[in-house]
């Protein structure tokens, strides 16, 4: 069915879904890009990141600022590399990866990433909900307590459902305009947290080891960039084919980088001679607690405000993923059992659970190994130049040039299986020394002690998939092959 381009003007509800975006409906630039991935990263929690590298890594500030451009840039650069496929497909990333692992296959992939898209998106409106509380607190002198818990989430989740519901352009336009302001709010608050460093303690920090920069790099780049890479096609969709390819990259690059460094940076600063911020459970209270009273307002309004800018994008393309999963409702339904999914997670994690960013961020831990096994085989394969048939994409019958061998692509699958073990057998997720949910045989080796268990799966993923798949994707008649030839023929 034809979808009118007014579906993606702004302020309109965005009626397309996740069929590919024809080209006469393309539109937009690569500064798109650029205030995306700006907007996802405004968050003043990106400062808890640089405490890690100081006061756990033993990194002095120079170091800490090599680790905070390589692993920001360079994660958020390859976002930008598999934003690629977006605008040659026109498609969702999950949509797209049926191209490369089945109508069938792409099923573990894509519910890997909506159960990590929902568990981000916990994290991010249970820490809204603490900050508005603070901020009521402050303001009002109103406490705590289980029916304001409700409202502060339910605030968050309304704006949440209010701009990711209506989709793409308002996205792309809001993006814009409240990166403006609330990074106007930010600097403010930097300025302030700038005059609580002890610069003395920076100035006599000793240099770590370089193991201590190389797991750096990894732990950055983990914990921004790859979050995102089986997202940022979801943006690039709507951009013109004739969009030069390196342009997107720099934008993306440069985006997400700029606040980044920025604030990982001072994160590092912050640290030095005090592991406060680093150890807190409730990084907003602890940044919170380094400022002065009055300047609690424009503080909490500006976690606030960025919370908000990356929970959107985030609930937007987790909706996309719901209907690739095979959900069969409009966009801005998905979107809204998805916050409903968040709400629900929120009311467990304030008011049952006693322990909340402990728990979610070991599962978190263990999902990042399968969405790193996951880029390293969509790399290889867009780098073997795919075409996507936006009518393939769409068939989820046997008649699609995507149903290969009974709906599965076995070299891609083979190698994402593959890629997962060899992760998460260098992999370790734990809570604390004494509450370990998984360790892997290889675990305590370099590599896992420095959680780059995630780095290896995509490597693996890489290499399995371009030695056990033939040189080019089978997008032309020669895919009718690929359907009936048995395992043995398919692994060539």
């Amino acid at each position: 069915m034809a979808v009118s381009r007014t579906s993606d003007r702004v302020g309109t509800v965005e009626t397309r879904g996740i069929e590919p975006v024809p080209d006469d409906e393309r539109h937009g630039n690569a500064g798109q890009m650029f205030w995306t991935w700006f907007a996802a990263n405004i968050s003043i929690l990106g400062l808890p990141l640089g405490a890690t590298l100081v006061a756990f890594r033993g990194l002095n500030i120079w170091q800490a600022l090599v680790v905070a451009v390589v692993g920001s840039v360079g994660s958020f650069a390859l976002v930008g590399v598999l934003s690629l496929a977006g605008k040659k497909g026109g498609a969702p990333a999950l949509t797209l990866s049926r191209a490369v692992f089945g109508q069938r296959g792409n099923a573990g992939p894509t519910l890997i990433t909506w159960l990590s898209r929902v568990g981000w998106e916990t994290i991010t409106t249970t820490t809204a909900a603490y900050a508005l509380l603070a901020l009521l607190n402050h303001v009002f002198g109103v406490r705590q307590n289980d029916v304001l818990t409700l409202v502060c989430l339910l605030v968050f989740i309304a704006g949440t459902l209010l701009i990711s519901g209506l989709g793409h352009a308002t996205i792309m336009w809001i993006n814009k305009w409240a990166t403006v302001v609330f990074g106007v709010l930010n600097l403010v608050v930097i300025g302030f947290l700038v005059d609580t460093i002890d610069w003395a303690d920076v100035a006599h920090a000793q240099a770590g080891p370089l193991s201590g920069v190389i797991a750096g790099i990894g732990f950055i780049a983990a914990g921004t960039g790859i979050g995102w890479a089986n997202a940022g096609a979801d943006y690039a969709r709507y951009l013109p084919r004739s969009l030069p390819g390196r342009r997107l990259v720099t934008a993306s690059a440069f985006g997400a980088g700029i606040p980044l460094v920025v604030l990982v940076s001072l994160g590092s600063l912050l640290s030095a001679g005090d592991t406060t911020l680093a150890e807190s459970s409730n990084p907003v209270g602890a940044i919170n607690g380094l400022l002065p009273s009055w300047m609690a307002v424009p503080y909490l309004i500006a976690a606030f405000g960025g919370l908000l800018m990356s929970n959107h994008l985030s609930t937007y393309s987790a909706g996309l993923t719901m209907i690739t999963l095979g959900l069969r409702v409009p966009r801005p339904l998905a979107v809204g059992l998805d916050v409903l999914l968040m709400f629900l997670g929120g009311i467990y994690f304030m008011l049952v659970a006693d322990d909340f960013y402990g728990p979610f961020s070991t599962f978190l831990t263990l999902l990042a190994v399968p969405i790193s096994a996951w880029v390293g085989v969509v790399l290889v394969d867009s780098a073997r130049g795919r075409d996507y048939d936006p009518d393939a994409l769409m068939d989820r019958t046997r008649t699609s040039r995507y149903w290969y061998s009974a709906g599965f692509r076995v070299p891609a699958v083979l190698a994402w299986v593959v890629a997962i073990v060899v992760g998460l057998l260098f992999t370790e997720a734990s809570t604390s020394a004494d509450n370990v949910w998984f360790a892997g045989p290889l675990a305590h080796t370099w590599a896992g002690t420095n959680g780059l268990g995630w780095a290896l799966a995509m490597a693996a993923g890489a290499v399995v998939y371009a030695l056990g798949s033939r040189t080019r994707p089978a997008d032309g008649p020669s895919a009718e092959a690929d359907r009936s030839a048995p395992v043995q023929e398919a692994l060539r």
